[in-house]
């Protein structure tokens, strides 16, 4: 949902219909003016101000930001977050083990972005340890999410062989656990390839809190993104959507286009590097992320990374957040 896809309107509109309306922390500045020669304070400037728009347009609805631990200067933009009045902040692409103490002394919740019960166990006994505190909330994010997947292109080629479902269970059991240690419940969220009601009714009959869904709110008139960007998405066939490799390693889902088959063929030149993420190496990646999601975003569409998730194809018309909230809780 970054860059710019999921930013104050979108936010503040999921905000508004009783959900929890989440902010995009990567390169959200990518507007302002002065982004190319002061990215890091053009960013935390857009931060602050899109924090600040979705509160007040959500009548101070619940808004979270989501900050990649792989971002440069991830603790800077923590710390704008949680000073600004974001009321929890969502960490994943990396283990987020700094995070409780990004946050002490404030009000802002902490949930970490895991795809195992694995990194969750790590993660949480680590915050146990060193911060003698645990998570507000955790998310598990299986294989048929959008954007950047914490799993291997092996696994991803044999995409029916990762259990998901025991995943979540087994997430569910150190959830409990550590909650009962720390005297609350801690909410588990099924997320990643969950776009219908039925999706939505089979993990809340699991044991899920709720629900993270990303690519069902693209195609919303309140979804930051220009048209062009959602409309690919309803003009998209299940064929067309393809696992693509992430200048920063990891694999990722996206609609296939010009831009790459372009990139399959040649390295396109770099002019600019906005230092964004920490695996990154302009001297060596096949192409800049950052410029294909700011394509993306402004509906450039042929010279843009399309992320979508795995059932982006079944998208057939824009609709209102409303409308895609209701159509999701309608079998609870």
């Amino acid at each position: 949902m970054g860059i710019g896809i999921s930013r104050s309107n979108l936010a503040s509109s999921v905000s508004k219909n009783g959900g929890i309306g989440v902010i995009s922390g990567v390169n959200i500045g990518y507007d302002e003016l002065d982004f190319a020669s002061n990215t890091l304070e053009a960013n935390l400037r857009a931060l602050k101000k899109h924090i600040s728009i979705a509160k007040e347009k959500s009548n101070n609805g619940i808004i979270g930001v989501n900050l990649m631990v792989a971002m440069t200067n991830y603790e800077e933009h923590v710390k704008v977050a949680v000073n600004s009045g974001c009321d929890i902040i969502i960490s994943g692409a990396g283990l987020p083990l700094k995070l409780p103490s990004l946050v002490k002394n404030s009000n802002t919740k902490i949930a970490p972005i895991v795809s195992s019960s694995k990194a969750a166990n790590v993660i949480l006994k680590m915050w146990d340890k060193k911060d003698n505190t645990t998570a507000d909330m955790i998310i598990v994010e299986g294989p048929k999410a959008g954007g950047h997947l914490g799993f291997t292109n092996e696994d991803l080629d044999n995409i029916n062989s990762i259990d998901y479902d025991n995943e979540f269970k087994e997430v569910l059991k150190i959830a409990y656990n550590y909650g009962k240690k720390y005297g609350k419940e801690i909410p588990v969220i099924a997320a990643g390839g969950i776009s219908s009601s039925s999706d939505v009714k089979k993990y809340i009959d699991m044991g899920a809190s709720g629900v993270q869904v990303g690519t069902r709110f693209v195609t919303t008139h309140e979804c930051d993104a220009d048209y062009n960007f959602k409309n690919a998405y309803v003009n998209a066939k299940k064929e067309d959507i393809k696992i693509v490799k992430s200048p920063v390693g990891l694999p990722g889902r996206a609609i296939k286009n010009k831009f790459i088959d372009t990139i399959s063929l040649a390295k396109p030149k770099i002019s600019k590097c906005y230092n964004c993420l920490v695996p990154c190496n302009p001297k060596e990646t096949p192409y800049c992320i950052s410029t294909a999601l700011i394509n993306a975003v402004k509906g450039n569409i042929d010279d843009a990374l399309l992320f979508c998730g795995a059932d982006a194809y079944k998208i057939n018309e824009i609709q209102s957040v409303s409308e895609v909230i209701n159509e999701l809780v309608s079998d609870l």
